[in-house]
């Protein structure tokens, strides 16, 4: 009986111990006055000093390359780079707030080099070019550059970057003849395949092959950005492989993955986003960060384009539950090991961005912030990155990957201290 009350005693004591720790926590990192409008510079800064390789303007994959030479020599993956690209553009739009002329002016040249530094990389953005040291060779690789094409056109209005985008999309819609594959769209079952067929097979996709997230919500994305930015007037196509489509085909593009990503990608009681899934079988239900991410985004841009609040629901059930069931207790995102996978949580930041200031959701505020300023405290004050376990902190002397010191930067220069 004493050892029972000996141990109650001290199950409580530590329980009651944890909670002040929490707590305390909470209070401290609520604060936005944890990092300074300064500082949000700082972290971007230090971010591109440490990556961008400045010759080619290109991103390294970590701390231990000099030079992004190619894919298996120093150059970050190519489905990543359009991703950095936006965070400059991010760079761009909050110096632009800040009134800022010679940082805009910096920011706008450092856009532009990013994007004339991978297309000289990457075959001229080529997208019938299936090299696979810098080509193209998944299908969700070059919808993460429609998305961030169609991204720069609506903020600088340079015809190239529309024109890209919209042969991008193709693309992966309707395939290649020279390549040989038949696009990643399922005209049979419906949503799009994650991988092109021939790489080293010389089948086209069947219907028990991978749809993943990652291909189908960007996709929704990309078609919706795109439905924002082509002209009014544009006829609709009606040729069978169309270079380019009308606003309400686009629209009708989205809305008919979307639809098929919510039947079979989505647990509509929870919000949790599948990974993928293979012809009739079970989703693999296994969370990830970027398609919680993608797939809020999807939504938010299906709500501002048609007004049905059904599609907030979804962003609002998608970003409860990476919030409130992915993150820790405090709400601290989660961090995934393995190749690529830090760069979740700057996929995350451009999304719920959206959700929080496109649609008014201001109650992730705090939960961002609590993010920023735990990453941010625990940086390398030495070399200025971040890591991206935010709680831990950063030693100075271990390698660090371009994709897990993404995260705050790209949280930072979206959800800027408060003035």
């Amino acid at each position: 009986m004493i050892r029972v009350s000996l141990g109650v005693a001290m199950i409580l004591l530590l329980t009651s111990t944890a909670i002040c720790k929490a707590e305390d926590f909470r209070k401290k990192t609520d604060q936005t006055s944890g990092y300074t409008q300064k500082e949000v510079w700082m972290a971007y800064d230090g971010f591109n000093k440490t990556f961008l390789d400045s010759n080619k303007y290109i991103y390294k994959t970590d701390t231990s390359f000099e030079q992004a030479v190619d894919r298996g020599n120093g150059a970050a993956a190519i489905w990543c780079q359009p991703i950095y690209w936006e965070m400059a553009m991010n760079a761009y739009k909050l110096a632009k707030s800040e009134k800022d002329k010679r940082r805009t002016k910096e920011m706008r040249k450092l856009c532009e080099k990013i994007f004339a530094g991978n297309k000289a990389h990457y075959a001229h953005f080529d997208f019938d070019d299936n090299n696979e040291n810098t080509g193209w060779f998944i299908y969700d690789d070059i919808m993460w550059w429609t998305i961030a094409l169609s991204r720069a056109y609506e903020l600088f209005g340079e015809e190239e970057y529309l024109r890209l985008a919209e042969a991008s999309f193709k693309r992966v819609w309707y395939g290649s003849d020279k390549v040989g594959d038949t696009g990643s769209y399922d005209e049979e079952d419906g949503g799009m395949f994650w991988q092109w067929q021939p790489i080293r097979n010389p089948n086209p996709n069947k219907p028990g092959d991978g749809k993943m997230a990652c291909i189908n919500f960007p996709t929704v994305v990309a078609a919706l950005t795109l439905y924002n930015n082509v002209p009014e007037g544009r006829p609709e196509s009606t040729g069978q492989i169309p270079e380019c489509q009308s606003k309400r085909q686009y629209l009708a593009k989205g809305k008919e993955i979307y639809e098929w990503g919510v039947e079979n990608l989505l647990d509509q009681k929870t919000g949790r986003v599948a990974d993928s899934r293979h012809g009739k079988g079970a989703p693999n239900w296994k969370a990830h960060v970027y398609n919680q991410a993608t797939f809020i985004g999807a939504s938010v841009l299906l709500y501002k384009a048609t007004g049905e609040k059904r599609y907030l629901d979804h962003a609002l059930l998608a970003a409860d539950y990476t919030f409130n069931e992915m993150s820790s207790a405090e709400h601290i995102l989660p961090f995934e090991h393995g190749i690529e996978q830090g760069i979740y949580t700057a996929i995350f930041a451009q999304y719920i961005a959206m959700l929080v200031y496109d649609c008014g959701q201001t109650q992730y505020l705090p939960y961002l912030h609590r993010n920023i300023c735990s990453g941010w405290s625990n940086r390398d004050e030495v070399r200025g990155i971040c890591g991206g376990e935010y709680t831990q902190a950063l030693s100075t002397d271990v390698v660090v990957d371009s994709y897990s010191a993404s995260g705050i930067p790209a949280l930072m220069l979206l959800f800027p201290a408060i003035r």
